[in-house]
């Protein structure tokens, strides 16, 4: 079974029409999906897969899915949740398959995963301090003296590349999701099932492994 052709698209921004249209058969409804998915689909199959091209046959998958599908989708939630949704069970069975991920919802210790300290306890002043007990001994680095053009480099993004993908999978999903997809919490937590606690714990620390990382490389120490 091929994906339909791709005429002009139309704006389908509202859930009913969209799927109305789904359900019709309009090949416009589906174009103005891959318009607008198609892209962040791929980022996010690839956080479970090995390879580029196993992120576009997750996709390709996906989207069959979503029109096999259409006619039992029963709007309980955005028809994106619902697109990602079918995407992350493809892809995290696939990424199962090759040992790269574990399931999100059979993680129970994705908040004790990587839950170590985000920073090095001597950027801290003791408990005993007479003046700041716990407070900054040395503060995190002041991105506004960097140069915009060294911050945006082609190796700067690589490393943040890798830093993020060296993270626990919960916390790189969460950090993909919200940081570099543009989601809500709200979103977030609709799509992996967590409480909005987690999900802001999870981001958190996802945030602070890669600002670390940033850090050591920005003071010449990585």
């Amino acid at each position: 079974m091929g994906l339909p052709c791709r005429p002009m698209s139309t704006d389908f921004t509202d859930d009913a029409a969209l799927v109305d249209a789904l359900r019709a058969g309009d090949e416009a409804a589906f174009g103005w999906m891959l318009d607008h998915y198609h892209g962040s689909l791929h980022r996010t199959a690839r956080m479970y897969v090995a390879t580029d091209a196993h992120a576009d046959e997750v996709v390709q998958e996906t989207w069959l899915a979503v029109l096999q599908a259409i006619d039992r989708f029963e709007q309980r939630s955005s028809v994106k949740t619902w697109l990602y949704r079918i995407l992350m069970n493809i892809a995290r069975t696939r990424g199962v398959r090759e040992a790269r991920s574990i399931p999100f919802s059979s993680a129970s210790n994705a908040l004790d995963e990587g839950a170590d300290s985000t920073f090095a306890a001597d950027r801290f002043r003791p408990p005993g301090d007479a003046d700041w007990p716990g407070h900054w001994a040395s503060f995190p680095l002041d991105w506004e003296h960097q140069l915009e053009s060294r911050v945006l480099a082609g190796e700067t993004m690589a490393l943040v590349a890798g830093a993020i993908e060296r993270l626990p999978p919960a916390q790189r999903e969460v950090l993909t999701l919200r940081d570099l997809d543009g989601w809500s919490s709200t979103e977030v937590c609709n799509a992996l099932g967590v409480t909005e606690t987690n999900q802001r714990v999870l981001l958190h620390r996802g945030r602070a492994k890669v600002r670390t990382a940033l850090e050591s490389y920005f003071e010449g120490t990585a």
